[in-house]
């Protein structure tokens, strides 16, 4: 029994933020949370960083994107955001595989915050030495 859905899936995380973002052929509609991606993005970095997928394979404009996403900050969230997004295209297009590939968008940036030790005032700060 097949349902018959438009949506193509894909998952981002980064750091600690998640994103699940939805795809499906259309105008170039972008929300976010149910905000503006202008809106919900104010940085050109972050901006960019959100968008790179589709600017590297040229689809701005073809696709209509939903997007929900939590945890984290918002470096850590375009991030997942633009994971997610190459995932989708991938998963609609073959062809745009190695394209993202190709410019590191679809490897997962594995770098999470080292937890605090205690006895130390950071994860490695550790107390200022006193000679006497």
């Amino acid at each position: 029994m097949a349902v018959n859905n438009p949506y193509i899936w894909g998952t981002g995380r980064r750091k600690t933020s998640t994103a699940r973002v939805r795809i499906k052929p259309g105008t170039g509609k972008f929300l976010i949370n149910g905000k503006e991606f202008e809106q919900f993005f104010c940085t050109n970095d972050t901006r960019r960083s959100a968008q790179r997928p589709l600017v590297v394979t040229e689809t701005r404009n073809n696709y209509d994107i939903a997007v929900t996403v939590d945890g984290g900050g918002i470096t850590g969230q375009a991030g997942a955001v633009s994971l997610g997004i190459a995932r989708a295209l991938v998963r609609e297009n073959q062809n745009f595989d190695r394209l993202l590939r190709d410019n590191g968008l679809l490897t997962r940036d594995s770098r999470e915050v080292e937890r605090k030790k205690y006895g130390r005032h950071k994860a490695r700060r550790s107390t200022q030495f006193s000679k006497r």
